[in-house]
């Protein structure tokens, strides 16, 4: 679902112009892309702030109203003051929602405490927690899990296995890498590795 958004357009430019939008309260902001002019914004500064407690902003579909019309568009970069941490200003760039766009989105895994590699003694090694993904904006998902229920011990979750919406493909070079993996010995095995030096010390009895 879009993010509707209204913004004023900015007349004047510059460092000077941009402290006062900030003395104000305000965030000047900037909407760039498409082979189009770049059109200089200043938002609601609290409305903003509020929108980012938002999970995955950066993959929603943002409706911008200006003075010259509507903007599609995605939030590309949040800059922020070193000290306060108050945010300065935003980029977004303009899309045409008919066209596939590329974004990395969470990897989160779930059901850990039923896991049977986990439940076995295994350790989980969760070494890729972003994914690269391609597809219509409205098709992008705020985020991929991986379901740890029937993995067990060397078990290992490859982006070809991640479980994808309808229209939506993996990035480049995505399909490779191990997001997850079930590290350790299966018990049996562990036993066997035991068993081995006790059995060599009672054969030098």
């Amino acid at each position: 679902m879009a993010i509707k958004l209204k913004a004023e357009i900015r007349n004047a430019a510059g460092k000077g112009a941009a402290r006062s939008i900030r003395k104000n309260k305000n965030i000047p902001a900037v909407i760039y892309g498409e082979k189009k002019a770049p059109v200089s914004i200043e938002l609601n500064g609290r409305d903003f702030e509020m929108l980012l407690q938002t999970p995955s902003l950066r993959t929603k579909l943002f409706e911008i109203d200006t003075a010259n019309g509507q903007e599609d568009a995605m939030l590309m970069d949040i800059q922020y003051h070193p000290v306060t941490d108050n945010v300065i200003h935003a980029d977004f760039k303009r899309i045409d929602v008919k066209k596939p766009v590329s974004v990395s989105v969470p990897v989160e895994v779930i059901n850990a405490d039923v896991s049977k590699g986990l439940k076995l003694g295994g350790v989980l090694n969760f070494a890729v927690r972003k994914v690269a993904l391609r597809g219509l904006v409205h098709n992008i998902p705020e985020k991929i899990t991986i379901d740890l229920t029937n993995l067990t011990i060397g078990d290992s979750v490859h982006g070809s296995d991640l479980v994808l919406p309808e229209g939506v493909e993996l990035g480049l070079r995505q399909a490779e890498l191990a997001f997850a993996t079930i590290g350790g010995k299966m018990p049996e095995e562990a036993d066997s590795a035991k068993a081995a030096p006790a059995a060599a010390s009672d054969a030098k009895k």
